[in-house]
């Protein structure tokens, strides 16, 4: 034979051309399906046992993934997180919460950027669909800023960094798929996020806070005759953001006490969410259909993902393809430090094609089994894997949160400009996996003192 069934270059083959069909524009998990089932029927032919087309172990493969996928119980609060974010997204919440925090903020350079960006630190721990969030403030934060007179540029790249922080801060989707993935405990990889989580924004509100200072013309400060009395901020303070923040806090604390597992805590901020838009009056029949529309689309996506991935890496570890990596970079003699600079470049290009989902799902299993052997952290691992899809989101040419924001703002922004306001975010990123690396405690800290064994 010309290749044998567990030849790694058909393995090699496989991984191929499903990065050539993504490309190309098909959808990934169909894709995913397709190659798994394809190559997993040619992985388990055995002309001896088969009676007719369809006796193959692929379909059984195939089949026991899909179970698996459903009958998780950690995924369970994939959809009611989504549900959380999307009802708090569509019942106006979000709007009231940026006009609170613009106005407390009012006496410092750059206001309304940094009210923006804490609004979408907020946000984005009741969604982890960057597109959500970069869009909603594209449409609510971004002309607001424009109208003050802040430099476009400096405005786009606010909203394009801040939107992606959904992915890092929990109770995130990503790190939940990261859990099940990995096998690690998604307490551990929530108290391990919480603080690279806060830095990173803190990091982009003092650089937006230094640059307006020396510069102010990029982001003029907002004239005294538009702020209101003290007390109607503290009023609004009070109203738009205690509530919220008071929902985010219990369900990230009922999770880090062990009070609650996270799909017990979604439930929670589900429920939270919806009693928070009656209050404020602004739940409409027509936003909650659109809520439960967009959260059931989005959990099919990813649950079918997982099945398809499930699928495929299973057939590529039985053709050998893992051998090939695991050997390749064990032959390399390389030190834990030059593994984890390999490991973040190689996830940082891959940032381009692809979507966090695909890059969790598919590649990250592949560097799993060498993490163990360089004696990394596996959480150290996870919160470097989480900082390093910012990069993926900001940058060119695939910088889908720029696109997210061209999007909404078709005519009022160059997508050049998008882009270039993006850039010292980008750096800003790159700068937080340094310092975390240089002090892993801002990774680790929290998870040893809350789960010391």
């Amino acid at each position: 034979m010309l290749f044998s069934l567990t030849n790694p270059e058909i393995a090699i083959l496989m991984m191929g051309i499903f990065l050539f069909a993504v490309l190309l524009g098909f959808p990934i998990a169909f894709t995913l399906m397709a190659m798994g089932i394809g190559f997993g029927y040619f992985a388990y032919y055995d002309p001896s046992r088969m009676d007719h087309f369809l006796d193959n172990r692929i379909f059984q493969l195939f089949v026991q993934n899909t179970y698996s996928v459903m009958d998780n119980t950690v995924l369970t609060a994939v959809p009611l997180f989504l549900f959380m974010g999307y009802l708090v997204e569509r019942a106006g919440i979000v709007a009231r919460l940026f006009n609170a925090i613009r106005l407390a903020s009012h006496g410092l350079p750059a206001s309304m950027a940094v009210a923006a960006l804490v609004t979408c630190a907020l946000f984005s721990t009741a969604t982890g669909i960057i597109g959500a969030v970069v869009t909603l403030m594209g449409l609510l934060a971004w002309p607001a800023m424009i109208r003050a007179g802040y430099d476009k540029k400096f405005a786009s790249g606010v909203i394009c960094s801040g939107g992606c922080l959904g992915i890092l801060i929990p109770p995130s989707i990503m790190l939940i798929v990261y859990a099940v993935i990995a096998q690690l405990s998604p307490l551990r990889l929530f108290a391990a996020a919480i603080f690279p989580g806060l830095m990173l924004a803190g990091l982009y509100i003092i650089y937006a806070i230094t640059r307006a200072y020396f510069n102010p013309s990029i982001a003029p400060k907002p004239p005294k005759e538009e702020i209101p009395p003290r007390a109607v901020i503290l009023k609004e303070v009070l109203v738009s953001f205690v509530p919220l923040f008071s929902l985010i806090i219990l369900v990230l604390g009922t999770i880090l006490a062990g009070l609650a597992t996270p799909a017990e805590a979604a439930a929670v901020g589900a429920l939270g969410s919806l009693v928070l838009s009656l209050i404020y009056k602004s739940l409409k029949w027509k936003s909650f259909k659109e809520s439960v529309f967009l959260t059931a689309k989005t959990t099919a996506m990813i649950m079918w993902l997982f099945v398809g991935s499930w699928t495929f890496a299973a057939v590529f570890s039985y053709l050998g393809g893992h051998e090939v990596f695991e050997h390749f970079f064990k032959s390399m003699n390389l030190a834990p430090w030059q593994f984890l600079v390999i490991t973040q470049i190689i996830i940082f290009i891959l940032g381009w094609p692809l979507e966090w989902t695909e890059i969790l799902i598919i590649f990250v299993p592949i560097f799993l089994p060498l993490v163990e052997f360089f004696g990394v952290n596996p959480y150290f691992f996870a919160m470097l894997i989480a900082l390093n899809l910012q990069t993926s989101f900001l940058t060119p040419p695939m910088a889908m949160s720029a696109y997210y924001l061209k999007g909404v703002q078709t005519k009022n922004v160059e997508l050049l400009e998008i882009f270039k306001g993006i850039m010292p975010f980008l750096g800003i990123v790159i700068f937080a996996m340094v310092l975390m690396y240089i002090f892993p405690g801002i990774a680790l800290w929290l998870p040893d003192v809350l789960f010391a064994d």
